[in-house]
């Protein structure tokens, strides 16, 4: 074998091998310490536009999810107030009943009808009541509940139409069972979209997310390759030098 002084042909493979490993080093420390797979584009290009629109996706359902939670809150709220109106209606068939008493005084009449006017005035309060603005019974919206033709319909003068507030309390009911129904249907449109969520999550996650274990492997062996190259460097290096003694 030659010896050259001009060409050090082994120091130069060892300093290619070593940047080669110290470039894969600084990757596996960037991927360990960000807990990502995907650096930089040019680690998976496809997987990364792949990875972008999971994430996008994921986040369009978190969101549409909170939508449906704050809907849900919306319908809660209505119910509420339908189970007051109910009870209400309730009193005011009392109420009527107990006006047609014949044995009842006149002032015992006009008390009937004293709560019975104040309780219409509650009725109306029901009507208008709102949510972050939103009227729970315009017939229109969100809760789609018109209160005009339940509860909203009565007036003073109906202590004396018993057959009208029970068509109320009909007409009430129905609506509860409506605003049941919708609650319902949100509820399962919640979970799907939970459940689809989290495996846009989980495929995301597969496509990104760096696997602690093997990377820490990948670590453990470009460190030591770097090591070894560095050390090889400096034997390869170091041969030349012979080439001093046949000069002297």
């Amino acid at each position: 074998m030659s010896v050259v002084i001009n060409t050090n042909y082994a120091a130069t493979a060892a300093a290619n091998n070593l940047a080669a490993s110290n470039v894969n080093l600084q990757k596996s420390l960037n991927r360990l310490s960000s807990g990502s797979k995907i650096v930089t584009p040019s680690d998976d290009a496809g997987g990364l536009a792949v990875s972008m629109k999971l994430s996008s996706a994921a986040k369009i359902l978190g969101a549409q999810s909170t939508n449906l939670a704050n809907e849900v809150s919306f319908f809660q709220t209505q119910d509420g107030a339908l189970k007051v109106a109910s009870k209400v209606l309730d009193r005011m068939s009392e109420l009527a009943t107990l006006h047609q008493d014949a044995t009842k005084s006149v002032s015992d009449i006009a008390n009937y009808a004293t709560e019975f006017t104040a309780l219409v005035g509650q009725l109306s309060t029901i009507k208008g009541w709102q949510f972050n603005g939103l009227a729970l019974f315009n017939g229109a919206g969100l809760g789609g509940a018109d209160a005009t033709t339940a509860f909203g319909s009565i007036v003073a003068g109906d202590i004396t139409n018993g057959a009208k507030i029970q068509t109320a309390i009909t007409d009430t009911a129905a609506l509860r069972a409506t605003n049941g129904s919708d609650q319902s249907t949100r509820g399962f449109n919640a979970e799907l979209l939970t459940v689809t969520k989290a495996n846009l999550e989980a495929a995301n996650s597969r496509i990104a997310d760096v696997d602690v274990a093997e990377e820490s492997t990948q670590l453990a062996r470009w460190n030591i390759l770097v090591q070894s190259g560095t050390s090889m460097l400096a034997q390869a290096n170091s041969a030349t030098q012979s080439v001093l003694k046949l000069l002297q």
